[in-house]
């Protein structure tokens, strides 16, 4: 089954709203539910998080699984540390995982690893 990122868009104030609530909710000391995803309050920074490259390297890493930065640099032909600068951002948000591996002469390398098969985008209004 196709594991799926849920991006949203809410307004500042549902935003708020949100965070309010789960305050609120530690002060009280009950149980928080764990919230899946990634949240924004404009269209705007969600296209500025998936952009054009960034969703290429998701796709290579996905379909062609690189054992290395290096070598997906070189499969989506794009310098290395820029595709390093855009793996950092995306693991932060957590669409990646950054794995340690060993390579064929005993270097360790960092592999990137794909953590959602789709992306789901989900505007209120």
């Amino acid at each position: 089954m196709a594991k799926t990122l849920t991006i949203q868009i809410k307004s500042a104030g549902d935003a708020l709203d949100g965070f309010r609530d789960t305050f609120k909710a530690v002060e009280a000391r009950r149980r928080i539910s764990r919230r899946e995803g990634v949240y924004f309050t404009s269209i705007e920074a969600a296209r500025n998080l998936l952009t054009p490259n960034r969703l290429a390297l998701l796709r290579a890493v996905r379909s062609g699984r690189p054992g290395s930065i290096y070598e997906l640099a070189k499969m989506v032909r794009r310098d290395l540390k820029n595709v390093q600068d855009d793996l950092r951002l995306l693991e932060r948000y957590g669409l990646v995982r950054m794995a340690d591996a060993t390579s064929s002469g005993k270097r360790r390398v960092r592999v990137p690893r794909a953590v959602f098969d789709q992306i789901a985008l989900k505007i209120a209004i």
